[in-house]
């Protein structure tokens, strides 16, 4: 007997994933990590209040969730002072991402987005037939107006950027990603990924603009919130464009538990407060400890920051290897020059004094 073959699009794909977990590093090694400073995970923890809400959920999860996560997403539309209807709630901004480039993208679409940004946008855009169209960085910055430019070219029909942005950290003033904004072309939807805002600076995000049809932002419970592993993302956008989700996502998503936790999390603003103040320290001492070593720290809006290790990205490889030989886990930028750099995520008093211990070792090994 013959399987069915594969679709001629996904048999040209490759059967990788934008990220290997640390979990598979860890098998691969043999052993733990001492530190998992990698993935951008916020390891102070999520809020007291949501680890109760989840606890209390837990009993109810024989229940199917409410598949419009409707106190969810009424509790956001008050926190952003927009309607319901302006908010989809999903399983993280990487399956919201997935379902956006579904409902806009079809086979040689053309989306732009800069060479070395996040991947998993990449991946999706891939995975049904997008061209995707890159710009580079300028001075480890997104470049919003090369962005704009490229978009005009080629007839975008998406363009992502994310403000702050990963992998580097670094970010622009609202006032930017405004004049961005108002530049997008007709037909294009600019995808304003804003995972990181929580913890950057006062005046970052532009206001919302809630009836433009070419604007959508993400935002996530899995950074300041501390809860990656509950998968709660949301958009918020024009209604009709919000609406249009409805047409394909996974109505049954989103678990009881997990929508419990966020809506717990939105309402407990000291422990955000909290978090903001513990990832600020942690950056900080990530600086210091790359300037202890003879290495420069870019500036950072993000619960991570970028090493700049001073030559080029064969170099930062050998020291992220070495790194990772004695149990620290972290991850780096994939393209050059952005590749020079290794990226640490803000961790505990005790993660980073095991990181500062560890740099030093790593960089005798490159001599």
């Amino acid at each position: 007997m013959t399987k069915p073959a594969l679709t001629a699009l996904a048999r040209s794909l490759p059967a990788s994933v934008p990220f290997v977990g640390p979990e598979a590093a860890e098998r691969a090694n043999g052993k733990p990590f001492i530190a998992r400073l990698g993935a951008n995970e916020n390891t102070f923890g999520p809020s007291p209040r949501a680890i109760a809400a989840m606890q209390k959920a837990a009993s109810e999860v024989w229940m199917y969730a409410d598949p419009e996560s409707h106190d969810l997403r009424i509790a956001l539309a008050v926190h952003h002072g927009v309607a319901p209807e302006n908010i989809m709630v999903g399983e993280g901004i990487d399956t919201l991402l997935g379902v956006l480039v579904r409902l806009y993208v079809g086979q040689n679409d053309p989306v732009v987005t800069s060479d070395g940004a996040y991947p998993t946008f990449n991946y999706h855009v891939a995975g049904f037939g997008g061209v995707l169209h890159k710009v580079p960085y300028l001075d480890d910055h997104e470049d919003p107006a090369s962005l704009i430019a490229k978009a005009r070219e080629v007839g975008a029909k998406l363009i992502y950027i994310a403000n702050p942005d990963n992998p580097m950290g670094t970010w622009h003033n609202a006032d930017v990603i405004d004049q961005m904004i108002a530049d997008v072309p007709d037909g294009s939807l600019l995808v304003l990924d804003e995972a990181y805002i929580e913890m950057a600076p006062a005046g970052t995000a532009p206001a919302m603009q809630i009836d433009n049809p070419n604007l959508i932002r993400m935002r996530t419970f899995s950074k300041a919130h501390g809860m990656a592993g509950a998968r709660v993302g949301y958009a918020i956008g024009a209604a009709e464009v919000i609406d249009a989700f409805n047409k394909v996502r996974n109505h049954f998503g989103m678990g009881r538990i997990s929508q419990a936790g966020a809506l717990a999390a939105l309402a407990d603003h000291d422990w955000l407060a909290h978090i903001q103040t513990q990832i600020a320290q942690a950056r900080d001492r990530i600086t210091q400890i790359a300037a202890d070593n003879g290495l420069t720290a870019l500036p950072s809006a993000t619960n991570f920051v970028a090493i700049d290790c001073g030559q080029d990205g064969n170099f930062a490889r050998r020291v992220l290897a070495a790194l990772i030989a004695q149990g620290i886990f972290v991850r780096m930028p994939f393209v050059a020059p952005q590749d020079r750099c290794i990226r640490i995520s803000c961790g505990t008093p005790a993660e980073m004094d095991r990181f500062a211990e560890a740099l030093p070792k790593a960089l005798d090994t490159m001599s």
